[in-house]
C-alpha cells in the first residue's frame, strides 16, 4: 500500500498507512462534463474520485491484519466501521468532508463520489463471511481485490473509467495493466520516484480535447513491502512471489478517465 500522512492508530502499526457531471440519468449513462475550455470542475471531480477510490484501498490495509487475524471470529470490521474510517481517511487526505455543505464538492462530482461509497461497501459486504471465520489466515480482501472489484461495479454503473494500474515490474493481476498512455506517464514518474510519499494528480486532456484523464501515482511506504518488498521472490500471505520493492518507489496509480463535452 502506498505512503500517505498518518491517520490512526490501529490495533497493529504493522498495517498503519503513513500514507484513489450531471446527476445519474440511469444506469451505465456515461457522464458528459462541462465545456471543454474550462476544466476546473472536472479535474477536481476526477481528484476526488481517485482519492476517494484510493482512501478505500487504505482503509482496507489498515486493518488488515485484523482481517487476517486466525484467533478471531466476528472482527467487527463491518460495512458501517469501513465507511466511517473511509470517511476520515478522505478528509484527512483532502481537507473535505464528504458531506459538505459549503460547495467544496462539484455538482457534478457529488452523485459519483456518493456511489463510490456505496460501492466500496458493497465490496466489504462481501467478504463478511470469509473475515469472520476463525483458524484461516488470508481471507481474499487485501487493497488490490477491494480495488478491482470496486472499480468495475463503479464503471460500470457510471460508464467512467476508473482504475488501479502497476507498472510492469508490480503487475499482478492483468487487469490492473495499463495501457499505452498510462503506461508512458507511469515510466515518467518512475524516474521521479518521491522521497517524501507524496502523490500528487496529473491531469491530460486528450482525444483532441474530447476526454480528460488523470493519472494519481502511488508510492510504496514500509506497510507495502509486507508484500511487494524482500526477499524477493518469497511469496507473500496472498501466494504470489515478492517483487523486491523499495519504500519510495513508484508502485501503481489510480486512472481516472472523464469525457468532455
Amino acid at each position: 500500500m502506498p505512503h500517505y500522512p498518518s491517520l490512526f492508530r490501529f490495533r497493529s502499526s504493522r498495517f498503519i498507512v503513513v500514507a484513489m457531471l450531471s446527476i445519474m440519468i440511469g444506469a451505465a449513462i456515461p457522464f458528459s462534463l462541462g465545456r471543454a475550455q474550462d476544466h476546473e470542475q472536472e479535474r477536481e471531480t476526477s481528484r476526488l474520485l481517485a482519492i476517494l477510490f484510493d482512501s478505500g484501498r487504505v482503509v482496507v490495509g489498515m486493518n488488515q491484519e485484523l482481517i487476517n487475524d486466525v484467533s478471531k471470529g466476528d472482527k467487527g470490521f463491518t460495512p458501517d466501521v469501513f465507511e466511517t474510517q473511509l470517511r476520515a481517511v478522505f478528509e484527512q487526505r483532502t481537507g473535505i468532508s464528504l458531506s459538505d455543505s459549503n460547495g467544496k464538492i462539484p455538482a457534478i462530482a457529488r452523485p459519483l463520489l456518493d456511489r463510490l461509497v456505496d460501492e466500496s461497501k458493497r465490496t466489504i459486504a462481501g467478504y463478511q463471511t470469509p473475515i469472520n471465520i476463525p483458524g484461516i489466515r488470508y481471507k481474499g480482501l487485501i487493497p488490490a481485490t477491494f480495488g478491482t472489484e470496486t472499480a468495475a461495479r463503479f464503471s460500470t454503473w457510471s460508464g467512467i473509467y476508473l482504475r488501479q494500474i502497476a507498472p510492469e515490474r508490480f503487475l499482478r493481476n492483468k487487469k490492473n495493466q495499463p495501457d499505452k498512455y498510462e503506461t508512458d506517464v507511469l515510466k515518467a514518474l518512475a524516474e521521479q520516484a518521491s522521497t517524501s510519499g507524496e502523490s500528487r494528480p496529473n491531469w491530460d486532456v486528450t482525444d483532441s480535447g474530447k476526454t480528460l484523464r488523470l493519472v494519481l501515482p502511488l508510492y510504496y511506504s514500509k506497510a507495502c513491502l509486507d508484500c511487494h518488498g524482500e526477499p524477493k521472490g518469497v511469496r507473500d500471505i496472498s501466494g504470489y512471489p515478492r517483487e523486491g520493492g523499495k519504500e519510495g518507489e513508484l508502485g501503481g496509480a489510480i486512472s481516472v478517465k472523464l469525457p468532455i463535452k
